[in-house]
């Protein structure tokens, strides 16, 4: 992934827009406001959608793009001052980040495809275990449609078993290494004749489940004993070039389209948490892997939805995790570090950055499985009446504890007061504080005094900026709309000449030439911007015209441009068809947004008895033109294939 791409991944465009001074409120997965560009401040045309990371001005300006152009736009800079500018925000080091070499794309590929191997050999061993079968479909209720969509498997006992097989398949023992699936155990050089270094199998006993990314890429394994005597209960891949713990959520891949059609997801600790709640229907489910919940898998998260409900165990340990999973919720919802905490549980900060973050309690000792097997409605229940996260840490500091012990009163105080005093609003914090001063009935009064004396909280002046914690890798997804843009900049990018046939299609079609405006990240702007000079040049080598014009900004990104499009149709009517019916895609999907934003203004004005209808109706109806000449674009290239 490029620094382009990476700076994109760390910055959240709410935070961004709001920061510059623009009053943002939900318009159902989006946001609108008044744009910052132009004096008109009766009509909120202004709109950005935090899925994609683009915003748009459907009034005076216009015109929109990413977070780059937002920045180049509102400061009057060039593209190259604004990277440097939100590279600093992201923590992004520009001269540190180096665009992924194609034989390192090409070597990740292959690690995957060993474990889409392994898949397949403990899935075969386990069909093979009558005894792991059944505990799967008696123990854990799970049916064979389940197992076979999660791809559960078994690793046999034994210590070459997995070697043996893979190496005679002529895989290299390098290869499984690096894939996780077999240990090293280094040569014991102090005992003669103990020198040389054992290789075997990582996985032994276990019941196997495949971990993919947000993706459905195949990163490593989770593996769960199968004898109560072993150690330890969960097993892990350990880190590889492909997977790092910390920066996958397990289920992501399946929970990402159920997480935006809830509007929430629920995070629990087991793989087979996960595995049960979705066969149950409850597919916005997923899993941390045991761990604290981490800043990145947060970001993960943050593009689908801002309401996350913490599910975790109900031992001591799954208590803390909550809390732990609370410092990383501080940092990942709010870049500023100026986390609030309201009545409704509501996350947010000064610039309106909004995370609902609230912690449903499991009964009865039982995991969220049990729970789902017991009955099935109750979970739905739980999750409906998950508490706002204060009052959670409340109740949960004051379980078993005596609270007429004044050290005690002490102790919880000191934990809870620093999340109050981060509140924006001095009636929320009062309301809080009123809480806490019933729980621990003591006198309001005396928590202000603790709080000056005894717990000092400095807060931060509103505004104020901190550089956040350098990622190593980037977390987020790339939307489907960014990767469709880069395949068709890369295609061109490739293959230049490809542009002048592709304007005369369009024009066949009725449609207007290819142009910048067809894009909207700045970054493909720019290289179409250089491929069309390069196109309308004299020389007949495209491609050297393009290396020697592209900005030194963006010069990087023809690495990976280059990278992606290594396996293009070599038949060049093929690919100019396959060109163009991703343009034609593109064009429809922003064509779709508009109108349905469109859509929303218009109720608004009517409802308010605005006058700029006919100014949004006369949009509507360009766009809806527009979509009726892409369908019969595309049915018309459909019926050529």
């Amino acid at each position: 992934m490029s620094t382009i791409d990476e700076i994109k991944a760390r910055i959240d465009i709410v935070d961004l827009v709001s920061e510059a001074g623009v009053k943002l409120r939900h318009a159902g997965k989006n946001y609108t406001g008044f744009c910052p560009f132009h004096d008109n401040k009766h009509t909120p045309a202004f709109v950005v959608w935090p899925e994609s990371g683009t915003w748009r001005c459907f009034g005076q300006c216009n015109e929109g793009g990413d977070i780059f152009k937002f920045v180049m736009k509102r400061e009057g800079i060039d593209f190259k001052e604004a990277l440097a500018k939100l590279a600093d925000r992201a923590g992004v080091k520009l001269e540190s980040f180096v665009a992924e070499r194609p034989e390192a794309r090409e070597a990740h590929e292959h690690l995957r495809a060993v474990l889409e191997d392994a898949i397949v050999y403990y899935r075969t061993h386990l069909f093979n275990n009558k005894d792991v079968l059944t505990y799967l479909h008696e123990k854990r209720k799970l049916t064979d449609a389940t197992i076979e969509t999660f791809g559960l498997g078994y690793a046999p006992q034994g210590y070459e078993n997995l070697l043996k097989n893979f190496t005679a398949k002529g895989y290299m023992e390098q290869d499984l290494i690096d894939a996780g699936l077999l240990s090293v155990r280094e040569a014991d050089t102090s005992t003669p004749g103990h020198s040389d270094t054992r290789i075997y199998d990582k996985f032994r006993n276990r019941i196997m489940i495949p971990i993919r990314d947000e993706n459905g890429k195949m990163a490593g394994f989770g593996a769960r004993i199968v004898d109560p005597n072993d150690v330890p209960k969960f097993l892990n891949s350990p880190e590889t070039p492909i997977f790092t713990k910390g920066h996958i959520l397990y289920g992501l891949d399946r929970a990402r389209k159920p997480i935006r059609a809830a509007d929430q997801a629920v995070i629990v600790e087991g793989y087979l948490d996960v595995i049960a709640l979705h066969q149950a229907g409850y597919e916005n489910v997923v899993s941390p892997m045991g761990t604290a919940l981490t800043e990145d898998q947060l970001r993960l998260l943050k593009r689908s939805t801002r309401r996350i409900v913490l599910a975790l165990d109900p031992d001591v340990a799954g208590q803390k995790a909550v809390l732990r999973g609370l410092d990383a919720a501080r940092s990942a919802m709010d870049r500023e570090g100026e986390l609030g905490f309201d009545a409704r549980g509501l996350l947010r900060n000064e610039a309106r950055l909004q995370a609902d973050l609230r912690v449903a309690s499991m009964p009865d000792d039982l995991d969220p499985d049990e729970i789902v097997a017991r009955d099935r409605d109750e979970w739905k229940r739980l999750i409906e009446n998950a508490k706002p996260i204060v009052t959670h840490v409340m109740d949960s500091l004051a379980v078993g504890q005596n609270l007429n012990d004044a050290k005690v009163k002490n102790q919880i105080a000191a934990q809870v007061l620093p999340l109050i005093e981060d509140l924006p609003s001095p009636l929320e914090r009062d309301t809080y504080r009123q809480a806490l001063a019933r729980m621990l009935r003591v006198d309001e009064g005396s928590l202000t005094s603790t709080l000056v004396q005894g717990v000092p909280v400095k807060r931060k002046p509103r505004g104020s900026g901190s550089s956040p914690q350098v990622q190593k890798m980037p977390v987020v997804a790339l939307n489907p709309t960014l990767k469709i843009e880069s395949y068709c900049i890369g295609a061109l990018f490739r293959k230049p000449a490809l542009l002048y046939r592709l304007d005369r299609k369009l024009q066949e079609f009725g449609l207007s030439a290819l142009a910048v405006e067809d894009f909207e990240y700045t970054d493909h702007q720019l290289v179409f911007g250089v491929i069309r000079l390069a196109v309308e040049q004299d020389e007949k080598d495209h491609q050297h015209y393009l290396m020697s014009h592209l900005p030194e900004t963006i010069s990087s990104l023809s690495k990976d441009l280059l990278a992606e499009t290594e396996q293009l149709d070599p038949v060049e009517d093929k690919l100019l068809d396959e060109l163009l019916s991703r343009l034609l895609d593109l064009r429809r999907v922003y064509a779709m947004a508009n109108i349905n934003q469109l859509r929303f203004f218009q109720e608004e004005e009517q409802q308010q008895g605005g006058g700029n209808i006919k100014i949004y109706q006369e949009q509507a109806v360009q766009l809806t033109k527009l979509l009726n000449s892409l369908d019969q674009a595309k049915r018309k290239l459909s019926s050529k294939r």
